[in-house]
């Protein structure tokens, strides 16, 4: 059985355009009609105008308006879809749980680190072909940014959403990000899955042991980004748009926020992962895929694609080829049927 589409709906919005330029050429010719009768008697126009075909003008006024339309449903492309096929889904699975803590607007990485984390994110979603990703945000708690998907157009848009303000609890609650990244998983599912950390792994929560052994004994590695410098740096504090100050402690004196590179190794390599240091380039995600290119691909399940095949030069030649004959329809009437039309009127006096 066929299917039917157009690959650029969007297009066919144009098409309301042709009632009106109906209505308006309707109008203009009547215009036109009015005006012409308010300055020459019908005698006069028949031999002002005898050369004048109404009947040929409106002819190409309609192949014109035929040929847009045909034009704007060529845009649009059609396409008839002719072939459907399995195509089998392989990858691996992996959970991103990236620190949205205050201490991650720390501008010791440029933008800060947060936005290089995010901007990380973005290019590997770009580059992923076949892996299922999801999106954990912790700070005083953990949440699902969204699940595990292929759909990396919408993964993008949920990630643009995660900000300081995602999670209401601050701190770096690192073992429950971990924890539920573990639950996240479809156990039953034969892929091999990885949990990678974005962080900068101060001041972590919970009982962080446990939450990688756990991992561990499901055959899940752990691999962390240190998103941040070791030599620290001061946390900005913004009234709106602006900031204002930098965050302080009791006695007034700026917080410096400094990566817990230790934590983070350990972390690595109890869990057969691996330790990265975030750079200015911030390309240590895609390191990490390029590492994770030498698992082998499980397959996960299958999906239907269909094949489709564009129809649009179907109305396009025939709008182009009715544009060439437009141009060359001449609007003047034949000479015999202009000399007989004057011969009628001559009678008729």
């Amino acid at each position: 059985m066929s299917m039917f589409r157009f690959a650029h709906p969007e297009y066919l919005y144009l098409l309301y355009l042709l009632p009106v330029l109906i209505i308006a050429g309707i109008g203009m010719a009547y215009k036109k009609k009015k005006i012409l009768s308010s300055i020459a008697s019908p005698e006069a126009k028949t031999y002002l105008f005898s050369e004048k075909s109404y009947v040929k003008e409106y002819v190409k006024f309609s192949i014109i308006i035929i040929s847009m339309a045909l034009l704007i449903l060529s845009f649009a492309n059609p396409q008839i879809g002719t072939r459907v096929e399995e195509v089998k889904l392989t990858g691996i699975d992996a959970m991103i749980c990236l620190d949205v803590s205050l201490s991650m607007k720390a501008e010791d990485l440029k933008p800060n680190r947060l936005d290089l984390a995010k901007r990380e994110i973005a290019q590997l979603l770009k580059n992923l072909q076949g892996d299922r990703v999801g999106l954990i945000v912790f700070a005083g708690s953990a949440y699902v940014q969204f699940p595990l998907t292929s759909d990396y157009s919408a993964a993008n848009l949920f990630l643009n959403t995660a900000d300081v303000n995602s999670v209401p609890e601050q701190g770096t609650a690192l073992a429950a990000a971990i924890n539920l990244s573990v639950k996240s998983f479809d156990q039953n599912s034969p892929t091999q899955k990885v949990i990678i950390v974005i962080t900068d792994g101060e001041d972590h929560e919970g009982d962080l042991d446990q939450a990688i052994k756990e991992a561990k004994s499901k055959s899940i590695a752990i691999y962390s980004i240190g998103m941040a410098s070791p030599n620290g740096a001061p946390i900005p504090v913004y009234d709106g748009r602006n900031q204002v100050d930098f965050k302080k402690d009791r006695n007034g004196s700026i917080i410096l926020t400094k990566l817990d590179q230790e934590t983070l190794k350990q972390m690595a390599d109890k869990s057969s992962g691996k330790f990265y240091l975030a750079s200015p380039a911030g390309d240590e995600l895609r390191s990490i895929y390029q590492d994770l290119g030498n698992i082998q691909k499980t397959e996960f399940g299958a999906k239907q694609v269909t094949d489709y095949d564009d129809k649009y030069y179907y109305l396009l030649i025939p709008a182009l080829l009715l544009l060439l004959i437009e141009f060359f329809i001449s609007d003047k009437r034949s000479a015999r049927f202009r000399d007989l039309l004057i011969k009628l009127k001559l009678r008729e006096e």
